[in-house]
Formats: C-alpha cells, structure tokens, sequence
C-alpha cells in the first residue's frame, strides 16, 4: 500500500516538473550579476568622441605601423616582382590540382566575359563590341611567352581598358587564374609528337583545325567587307573613340601607356632594337595591325592587334592620326 502510494505521487509530479521544462518566451529582462559586460566604458563605431579636436573615436592606425599578418614584404607573392622589380618568371605558389580547378573557377566568373572560355578572346564583351580594346588572345606567341608576374600584375592592376581586380579577387586566386591561364595555353598549343601519345586521329584533328582556320578567315573577310565606305579622318576619329584608342595614346603630347598621337605622324621613332625609322603611312599601318613588329622604345609591347579592321577604316584611322600633326600634308 506504501509503495502503491509512492508511484501515484510520482505518476503526478513527473508530467509537472516536465511542462515546466518547455521554452516560454521571457517578459522580463535575464538577471545580471556583472553589469560591466554591458555598460562597457568604450566608444561605438562613428560615435562621438570629444578628447580629440576631430571629435571622431575612430582612430587612424598611427604613421608607419603595419596591422599583424598584413606587412607584405614578399614582392614576388603580392606584386608579382623580384627585389629588381622585374616581373617573375613561375608562379611564387605550389601547384596542386585543387589550387587548378580554383583557378578555373575564377576565371570563369570573372575573365570569360573578355578573354573567352579557351582564352581566344573571343568573350561575350568581344563580340558584341562595348568600345573595349579588344582582349589579348592568350594562345598567340607574343602573349604566351610573356612571364608568370606579367599576367599576375595585369589583374591586380589592371590594363588598358581592363580595370584592376584588386578589391575582387584575393591574391592567392590571383596566382590561381595565372596558373588555369597557362593550363589553357598547354591545352591548345600541344605538339603534334605530344599528341601522338595518346590514341587520338591527328590526321582528323589537322582536318578539323584547317577548317576551322578557313573558317575564320572567311569570317574576317566578310567584316572587312562590311567594313567598307568612305576615308575621312571624322571617321577615323570616331573609328578611335569606339576602339578606346584614347586609353593608351592621348592626342595633346601627354604621356599614357603608348606614345602620343600629337605630332606623331612623320617624326622619327627609335625602336627597342635600336633602329630609327620615320612614322609615315606603312610604318602606322604596322603599328595598327602588327604593333609587335616595330616597338617604339620607352614603350612596353602591350597593344593587341587591331587586323579586324577594314582597310577603309585603318585608313581612315591614319588619316586622323596625321591631321594630329604638324607635318603631314
């Protein structure tokens, strides 16, 4: 009878102790017995602050100091360049087949749109001409002989009409695009003794790329056709206004990434290799459609190709070049 009496009081008081468990929403604040985690003596961010005569709490990090972790002094990692402040030759990262694919990753969000998904150049932005200078094809020998730090440099700081993507990609996926970029050259410049190697038809795949050349050329021809039409240097003008031209080459004698337009026809240039030439017709034609042929020295060779255009609209192009100068006719 004891024990029956026990289990009944049990049988009660068990259901009362476990809805008491339940979460119920608190109408009163939580008791503190230490308040100063709280009412902390501090300012808040952009709170006023009237010790100092600016009136700002937030303070700048004094002169000369560095944040911990934030020093950068390893050049070739950060910038790109030895301690001479040449560009490197190799990648300053190991190279992993996760680091590879990251790469990828990046470069498909934010260099496709210009450079194209095999590195053409070939984008989106490309094809449908927004008034960029047209994006480097990564797999041309001028641009595939280029170093490991010049490709770094050109996305942290930008070229030509490419902004700096400094502020949206880190550094170590910097160095991971530089590294998918050369997977991409490796991929579409591979010999033909490297090929054989493997059970593949290179006598197919010769077909298939000859093609594919003629292909392009005809595609080339028909907008130089299209491109046809008067020689005016109004035209040239606007031909170098859509082309962004003005980015690298200003027309008042200032200094930018190539030489000046003012005064440039029929002056004698020096190129890197030593040679004097005089800039008349032909050697501007060269500069627009080979620009590596013939560097003027002082100058880096970073101008693209501009052999899309119709003949109509390089000469035209000339043409505003020379009303540029004092010495034309």
């Amino acid at each position: 009878m004891k024990a029956s009496k026990y289990l009944f009081f049990a049988a009660i008081a068990l259901p009362l102790v476990l809805s008491s468990c339940r979460g119920e929403r608190f109408k009163h604040q939580p008791v503190h017995p230490n308040m100063n985690m709280d009412q902390q003596e501090r300012f808040e961010p952009q709170e006023k602050n009237e010790f100092f005569d600016d009136n700002r709490a937030m303070r700048k990090p004094v002169d000369g100091t560095v944040a911990r972790g934030k020093l950068k002094a390893d050049k070739a990692f950060y910038k790109g360049v030895n301690k001479d402040g040449d560009y490197i030759d190799n990648i300053p990262v190991d190279l992993t087949k996760s680091f590879l694919y990251r790469g990828k990753k990046q470069y498909e969000v934010f260099c496709t749109p210009c450079h194209g998904i095999k590195g053409d150049g070939n984008g989106i932005i490309m094809a449908n001409n927004y008034g960029y200078v047209p994006a480097p094809d990564f797999h041309s020998d001028f641009v595939r002989d280029r170093n490991d730090g010049y490709y770094y440099a050109a996305i942290a700081n930008g070229v030509r009409t490419m902004p700096s993507y400094a502020t949206q990609i880190d550094v170590k996926d910097r160095w991971a695009i530089v590294a998918y970029i050369r997977a991409l050259q490796k991929s579409q410049n591979v010999s033909e003794e490297e090929i054989q190697q493997y059970d593949v038809n290179v006598d197919s795949l010769n077909q298939d790329f000859a093609e594919a050349q003629k292909a392009e050329e005809a595609k080339k021809a028909k907008q130089k056709q299209k491109g046809g039409g008067e020689v005016s240097v109004e035209r040239g003008k606007t031909i170098a206004t859509n082309n962004a031209c003005n980015t690298c080459h200003s027309t008042d004698g200032s200094r930018l990434v190539g030489p000046t337009w003012k005064n440039l026809y029929g002056s004698e240039r020096t190129l890197t290799d030593g040679e004097t030439v005089v800039a008349d017709e032909e050697y501007l034609r060269t500069a627009i459609v080979e620009p590596s042929a013939q560097v003027a020295e002082g100058f880096a060779p970073s101008m693209v190709p501009y052999d899309h255009l119709s003949d109509s609209k390089i000469n035209s192009l000339i043409a505003y070049i020379k009303s540029l100068s004092e010495n034309a006719e």
